[in-house]
């Protein structure tokens, strides 16, 4: 019999989609009133004339709206001024030059319980050539791309946290990191082969958390039975494959809902595109961040409940 899925909240999921494409903006009074910094900053040069939350909803409609930064500038100008809103827009300048001390904080929506952790990385391009040229004609060196580490929540979709660092990075080197960023109790972390390194397995051990990743194929015991140390979860793993085999680890284990992290990422180039706008590592980071909110606000807006169907 063949598993298919049907969306049980079509309804809902629906008006979420369209609402998603809808160009009713509205600013809250707080927002209005925090738009400009009333205080100045005491050092010296020049205060900033704009608070983050003006520079951090500038990026944001760049990002979702595929602008560059004066287009931004100008629908915001325009948006203002049909609303009657007497505030100016900070320049695509000085957007440039706030955007690297930026603080972003991803929304996420309290969740009863403990969640479980789906991990993974992408890249994304800085410049250089695109797919159809590598794959007909190799990579050249004028190519290179950031990665953007993800742990997301199994259940509901969300990114819970973003790392980004250069494109010679492991993934496992960051691990420590997502964990760290997540204030939610974590009950079980999935990763692929990548993250397969004892550090990784300390550090999840650390957050109470069960590790669920697939030893390499060559992988052998690291502590065997005739030792006093308890059993470690790698071996466990290893020990089920061999007897079970790997496919019916990765069903009972779990496993198989990893690949919500790899929905997650096409979710995100899908709707931000696989590049970057900024030229400076700092600035690339907090673009992504943003980007990461902005895909938080949308799942909550719209996100399908599927469910299995056996026919």
């Amino acid at each position: 019999m063949t598993e298919k899925y049907e969306i049980r909240n079509w309804s809902e999921y629906n008006a979420g989609l369209k609402q998603r494409g809808s160009l009713t903006f509205w600013i809250s009074e707080e927002v209005i009133e925090g738009w400009l910094n009333q205080t100045l900053s005491g050092k010296r040069g020049a205060s900033k004339d704009y608070s983050d939350i003006a520079i951090a909803t500038f990026i944001t409609v760049k990002a979702v709206y595929h602008q560059a930064g004066r287009q931004t500038q100008g629908l915001l100008e325009s948006l203002f001024s049909l609303m009657g809103i007497d505030l100016p827009v900070p320049d695509h300048s000085t957007v440039s030059r706030r955007t690297a001390s930026l603080s972003v904080t991803l929304p996420v929506i309290p969740k009863q319980g403990a969640v479980h952790l789906v991990v993974d990385s992408t890249g994304i391009k800085v410049y250089g050539e695109g797919e159809w040229k590598t794959r007909q004609h190799g990579i050249s060196k004028r190519r290179t791309w950031r990665k953007l580490h993800l742990g997301a929540d199994e259940s509901t979709g969300e990114i819970l946290a973003a790392v980004v660092t250069m494109n010679d990075c492991h993934d496992g080197e960051v691990l420590a990191d997502i964990l760290e960023g997540i204030d939610a109790e974590i009950a079980q972390v999935s990763a692929d082969g990548a993250y397969d390194h004892r550090h990784c397995y300390d550090e999840i051990a650390q957050h109470g958390a069960k590790a669920v990743i697939p030893p390499r194929k060559d992988a052998k015991i690291w502590l065997h039975g005739n030792t006093n140390a308890a059993p470690h979860p790698r071996d466990q793993n290893l020990r089920y494959i061999r007897k079970h085999g790997r496919k019916k680890w990765k069903r009972d284990s779990g496993y198989h809902r990893r690949s919500l992290a790899e929905t997650t990422m096409f979710r995100f180039k899908k709707i931000f595109g696989g590049t970057l706008c900024s030229r400076k590592f700092d600035n690339q980071a907090v673009e992504l961040f943003i980007k990461c909110a902005a895909l938080n606000r949308m799942i909550q807006l719209a996100k399908p409940v599927s469910c299995s169907v056996v026919r």
